[in-house]
């Protein structure tokens, strides 16, 4: 059913859970798995002070790479094919949820596995949901994996 599946993880527990979700979708559809991380390049100094903007971008972009290399090491492990890809919001109105849904329209995926945190009330307001914006704008379908 699901030939080509895009994961989004970010490093947390919870990627953790939706990119074994999407390694298990993977082996029994014997799908392709593209495992994505989007790094914001421009929003992720900007209210530090007395900041080098580049060493910012460096170390944001070191540490995507790094998020990536260890989701491909355990996609490789359960000897599933995988790609990866890191998404970098270098320009201003660009956002993590479309970034996501546009990749996985231009790869093109059957499925869009991301984790969902469960954040509710104040932190979900200061925080926001990227994977509620993935299932906002994403003409795939979107598989939403929840925090234990």
């Amino acid at each position: 059913m699901f030939k080509r599946i895009l994961v989004a993880v970010d490093g947390s527990q919870t990627a953790d859970q939706a990119l074994q979700e999407a390694i298990t979708l993977a082996r029994e559809n014997q799908a392709q798995l593209r495992i994505v991380h989007a790094v914001d390049l421009i929003n992720s100094y900007l209210s530090a002070e007395f900041v080098d903007p580049a060493e910012i971008s460096d170390a944001v972009t070191k540490s995507g790479q790094e998020i990536l290399r260890n989701a491909e090491a355990v996609a490789k492990s359960a000897g599933i094919p995988v790609e990866t890809r890191l998404l970098s919001i270098d320009t201003r109105g660009q956002r993590i949820p479309e970034m996501i849904a546009a990749d996985a329209q231009a790869w093109p995926a059957d499925l869009i596995v991301i984790c969902t945190h469960g954040r509710s009330g104040l932190s979900h307001l200061f925080l926001g949901s990227v994977a509620e914006g993935v299932v906002r704008v994403a003409t795939k379908p979107v598989l939403l994996i929840r925090g234990r």
